[in-house]
């Protein structure tokens, strides 16, 4: 009798606990799903957010790591949100220019004030355009192409086109302005402008600067380099301010 008393609380202590397992499982899972659906919806919204205020045709993708998503609400602290663009908008003089793609990786990213105001550790990204973005951009009848890499390590590119009837190539170097402006500053002019005083006219015709879009608060630019398909900038910065 006492043998089968002990078998049937045993089983018994077995029961409660697949209970008990299955009820944890059970909720596990649903706390999961309740956390992927708020970080879907955060997710949406923060594209929503950065569409209007870069005004992009398109809505970029982000996306928000790290699990669980609503403990590090919780805590006012997302670890990282990855943010990427096929649409971000540039200027090269009175020309719009179209990034091809911009990727931006925000770490640290601290909530205050009711959720209205995000500030990053630090931030750090990529931009990237082709040459056939660029020579769309840039004044009629020229283009520009990959030129290599100058003894220094300067990027360099070729502009090629044509001033006061004649044509003209030259190699510029490519620099970074104000955290913000990727100059191009022609290395050496052709004589045949040079010799005819005509080296300021051709400066204003072949220095070009592209302007790229407002960066958050903290983020600048930090470096550009050539490849023989287009132009890399790299961005970083702390203390990034994405709203306030």
């Amino acid at each position: 009798m006492g043998t089968h008393k002990g078998e049937r609380g045993s089983s018994g202590r077995m029961r409660v606990a697949r209970r008990v397992l299955i009820v944890i499982v059970v909720l596990g899972g649903l706390f999961v799903a309740a956390d992927r659906l708020a970080v879907s919806f955060a997710e949406n919204k923060a594209a929503e957010q950065a569409q209007t205020s870069e005004n992009l045709s398109s809505k970029p993708k982000v996306s928000i790591e790290g699990f669980p998503f609503l403990t590090q609400i919780a805590l006012g602290k997302l670890n990282d949100v990855k943010i990427s663009s096929s649409d971000m908008g540039a200027s090269v003089g009175s020309q719009t220019l179209t990034l091809d793609t911009f990727q931006a990786e925000l770490h640290g990213v601290k909530f205050s004030n009711g959720f209205t105001e995000a500030v990053a550790d630090t931030g750090d990204g990529n931009a990237f355009v082709t040459y056939a973005s660029v020579n769309k951009a840039v004044p009629a009848g020229m283009t520009v192409t990959y030129g290599g890499t100058s003894s220094d390590g300067k990027a360099l590119v070729k502009l090629s086109g044509s001033y006061d009837n004649a044509d003209y190539t030259v190699t510029s170097e490519l620099s970074v302005t104000d955290g913000q402006t990727i100059s191009l500053h022609a290395v050496n002019l052709p004589t045949a402008y040079t010799a005819l005083g005509l080296e300021d006219e051709m400066r204003q015709v072949v220095d070009l600067k592209i302007q790229l879009p407002s960066l958050p608060a903290g983020l600048k630019v930090t470096s550009v380099s050539t490849a023989s398909d287009g132009i890399s900038v790299a961005v970083s910065g702390k203390d990034v301010v994405l709203a306030s």
